[in-house]
């Protein structure tokens, strides 16, 4: 116990002289004011796992600096904490496993951005909040990034809608829970919100189409339900929407089609039906759309033809029926065309191979018929990124089939060749025609004489 004591006098004391070390240069603590000089201590020893940071970086601003700690001069002659960054690229020194934000940070009033990474990594039973009462209207801060913290749990403090000037909000990658607070609608200035990677449930609120500047919605891999609300409509300079793996459920706004600038949407692994709203052909800038396993069960929608800016096109597992329609081969900007795992039926129009810049095709697990007509040049420029497999209906032509460099994956049966269509032909598409079929039983049957000879060589071997 005496022992404990002279190390907590220790401590004490050292960290006296640490203050007036610092406060004793006639300008408030190397050029900070006194108040914000010991608030930043507060701070950073309720964070860090050295719990002799402070004397090691008495002037934080000046001449002992850390990596983690940007000032500015504002407008006196003093220099304010404008940045405090804790994260892997400011390893040393860590977290400690009982990090927690300290009140003392409202004490930081020219704090801009607060970004604290993999810092809060506690167990279950010693989690920690984000304290409400830390986010005020009288806080300077733009950027809040509290990112990838297995112990940071709770609710999301509705608080966080006094932000006034916040631009950036990324919750991502921790443990929170709850709803979305309706308060997070009134940061009109909010440009970023990313809350993706939590355990959010509720629905989306309709307050969120008052994020009027918001360029990024981040949503995805939560617990979220209900419908997408009208108002998301309502965000006109949204360029990335990504709504991904929730339990979204309903069909998608009419209003969706307004955000003209949006250029990423990812409905993808919901719960969302059909059809999918012909307003929708209003996102003129759209390069991704993503809506795979929805239960869409419609046909391929005509609207898809109009956005000639698609880049990558994903509709596998929605349930989709009908045909592949031709129309998908005026779309000169696709790259990527997922349609697998669907009830699409009849022929492939050969037409996609048209297609400029198509490097994946996936058309696997449909009810697909008839001959693959695709060139050889096609076929072997997209390699293995061409998938048909398990479409009972298809099939190719012998020379094509038999080509060494198809994989497996981009193969189907052969086509059977009817006496009809022989007889129609010329003597040498005859001949080629009748020396396909002759090679081909004389392959099954070397085949069939090959698997009785290893059944009469193991019966001999048993002594039967």
């Amino acid at each position: 116990m005496a022992s404990s004591c002279l190390a907590k006098l220790f401590a004490c004391c050292c960290w006296m002289l640490v203050m007036v070390h610092a406060v004793d240069d006639g300008e408030g603590g190397a050029g900070m004011e006194t108040g914000e000089l010991l608030a930043l201590f507060e701070v950073m020893g309720a964070l860090l796992q050295d719990s002799g940071w402070a004397q090691l970086h008495p002037r934080p601003c000046t001449d002992t600096p850390w990596l983690g700690v940007q000032c500015e001069m504002v407008q006196d002659p003093y220099l304010h904490v404008t940045k405090l960054h804790i994260g892997p690229d400011v390893a040393s020194p860590p977290c400690k496993s009982s990090a927690r934000l300290s009140p003392a940070i409202l004490r930081l009033p020219y704090l801009k951005s607060l970004s604290l990474l993999g810092c809060f990594l506690a167990a279950d039973d010693e989690s920690v909040p984000l304290p409400p009462s830390l986010f005020t209207n009288a806080s300077s801060l733009e950027q809040l990034v509290i990112k990838s913290n297995a112990g940071l749990a709770g609710t999301i403090p509705p608080s966080l809608g006094s932000l006034r000037r916040l631009r950036v909000l990324c919750l991502s990658q921790n443990g929170l829970r709850g709803d979305i607070p309706r308060e997070l609608g009134s940061l009109a200035r909010l440009e970023q919100l990313d809350l993706s990677y939590n355990d959010l449930a509720g629905s989306i609120p309709a307050e969120i189409g008052g994020l009027s500047s918001l360029t990024i919605l981040d949503l995805s891999w939560n617990g979220l339900r209900g419908e997408i609300p009208p108002s998301i409509g309502q965000l006109r300079r949204l360029q990335k929407l990504d709504l991904s793996c929730n339990n979204i459920s309903g069909r998608i706004p009419a209003e969706a089609g307004r955000l003209e600038s949006l250029v990423l949407l990812d409905l993808s692994r919901n719960s969302l039906a059909g059809p999918l709203p012909d307003g929708l052909s209003g996102l003129r800038r759209v390069q991704y759309f993503l809506a795979e396993s929805n239960p869409i069960g419609t046909a391929i929608p005509r609207f898809l033809g109009a956005i000639k800016s698609l880049m990558v096109l994903d509709l596998s597992g929605c349930g989709l029926s009908g045909p592949v329609p031709p129309f998908l081969a005026a779309l000169g900007n696709l790259t990527t065309l997922s349609l697998d795992r669907n009830r699409l039926s009849g022929k492939i129009p050969c037409s996609l191979e048209t297609i400029p810049n198509l490097d994946q095709l996936n058309l696997s697990q449909n009810l697909l018929t008839g001959e693959l007509a695709f060139s050889d040049e096609f076929v072997r420029r997209l390699g293995g990124r061409l998938d048909v497999r398990d479409n009972r209906g298809l099939c190719m032509n012998p020379p094509s089939h038999r080509n060494p460099l198809l994989p497996f994956y981009s193969q189907a049966p052969p086509c059977l060749t009817t006496a009809s269509s022989i007889s129609n032909s010329g003597p040498e598409t005859n001949n080629e025609t009748m020396k396909s079929i002759s090679n081909t039983l004389r392959s099954n049957h070397a085949t069939l004489i090959a698997g009785l000879v290893v059944v009469v060589i193991i019966a001999v071997a048993s002594g039967v």
